[in-house]
C-alpha cells in the first residue's frame, strides 16, 4: 500500500467562498492570507499599505494644486481612485475522479492493483484533507461509478476489492461519466477543485453514436476540455506495443501525459499531488 502523501491543491485565480484545506485559491471574504491588492469600484476590505503606496507619488502635485486654488493642502490627500482592495488567499477543495480502463487491456495487468492502492492512499489523505475521490470503471459496453466522490476509506475499499475487469473498452462511456460526476460536483459547489485522472491505453472499440469508437472519443475530450475540467492521461500501453493513442487524448483533453511504467511505488500519489499543485 502506498503511503498517503498530502496534496497541495493548485493555487486558482478564480475567486471562490467556501472554506477547505488543500487548494489555494483567491476569495472574497475577509479571511485568508492578505497576498496582494488590486483596483476596485467597490472596496470593503481595503488594503491601507497599498493604497498609501499607490497615492504617495501623487501628493505633490496634488498639494501644489490645492494651494493653487486656495484649497488647504493636508499631509495626505487620497481620492477614490487610489483606494484598493485586499486580495486574500485560502484553502479549498479537491475533487478527483479517477477513470480506469478495465477492460482486458487493464485487467491482464498488475497495474490495476497499483491502482487501487493509490486511489485508497488519497482517499486516506482526503479524509484528513476535505478533499473527496471518486472512481468510474469502464468496460465491455457499459461505465460505472464504482465510487461517488467520497472520502469513506472502508466504502472505497469493499467498491475496489469488487472492481469487475474484463471485455471491450467503452472509453466515450468512461469519459462521459467522469466528466459528468466532477461537472455535478462543480454545480453543487462552484467552490471545488476538479481533477480527472484517466488511466487507459486509449483504444476505444465501442461507440455511443453512429462515429468510429476513435473519434468520438476525441471528439468528447475535447468537449471537456472545453469545459476546463483538468485532465491527466496515465498511459497504461505496454511500451513494446506502444501506438500513441492515449498521448493522442491527452493532447484532445489539454491534459498532462504520462506514462504509468515511469512511475515508480507511490508515483500516482505523488503524480496527481503536483497536477493539483499545478497553477
Amino acid at each position: 500500500m502506498f503511503k498517503p502523501k498530502r496534496l497541495e491543491g493548485q493555487r486558482d485565480r478564480q475567486e471562490r467562498r467556501s472554506p477547505g484545506r488543500r487548494s489555494r485559491t483567491r476569495t472574497t471574504r475577509k479571511q485568508g492570507r492578505y497576498v496582494t491588492s488590486r483596483p476596485a469600484h467597490k472596496v470593503n476590505d481595503l488594503a491601507l499599505d497599498a493604497t498609501l503606496r499607490y497615492a504617495a507619488h501623487l501628493q505633490p502635485k496634488r498639494r501644489a494644486d490645492a494651494l493653487a486654488e486656495g484649497k488647504p493642502a493636508r499631509p495626505v490627500m487620497l481620492k477614490r481612485s487610489d483606494l484598493r482592495q485586499k486580495v486574500r488567499v485560502r484553502k479549498t477543495r479537491n475533487a478527483v475522479c479517477f477513470v480506469v480502463d478495465a477492460s482486458w487491456s487493464m485487467a491482464a495487468d498488475e497495474r490495476m492493483r497499483a491502482t487501487k492502492d493509490a486511489v485508497l492512499s488519497l482517499l486516506r489523505d482526503a479524509y484528513q484533507r476535505r478533499d473527496r475521490v471518486g472512481l468510474v470503471s469502464f468496460q465491455r459496453d457499459y461505465a460505472t461509478l464504482l465510487l461517488p466522490l467520497t472520502n469513506s476509506v472502508e466504502m472505497a475499499q469493499k467498491m475496489l476489492q469488487t472492481m469487475p475487469t474484463g471485455g471491450r473498452t467503452p472509453l466515450s462511456r468512461g469519459l462521459m461519466m467522469g466528466y459528468e460526476v466532477l461537472k455535478r460536483a462543480w454545480r453543487q459547489d462552484p467552490e471545488v477543485v476538479p481533477l480527472m485522472v484517466l488511466l487507459t491505453d486509449g483504444q476505444a472499440n465501442v461507440s455511443m453514436t453512429d462515429l468510429p469508437p476513435q473519434v468520438e472519443s476525441y471528439s468528447i475530450a475535447d468537449f471537456i476540455a472545453a469545459d476546463q475540467i483538468r485532465s491527466v492521461v496515465i498511459d497504461t500501453e505496454h511500451p513494446v506495443f506502444e501506438r500513441g493513442l492515449a498521448r493522442q487524448l491527452a493532447h484532445h483533453l489539454k491534459g498532462n501525459y504520462y506514462r504509468l511504467d515511469d512511475l515508480r511505488e507511490g508515483g500516482l500519489v505523488d503524480l496527481v499531488r503536483s497536477e493539483l499543485n499545478r497553477k
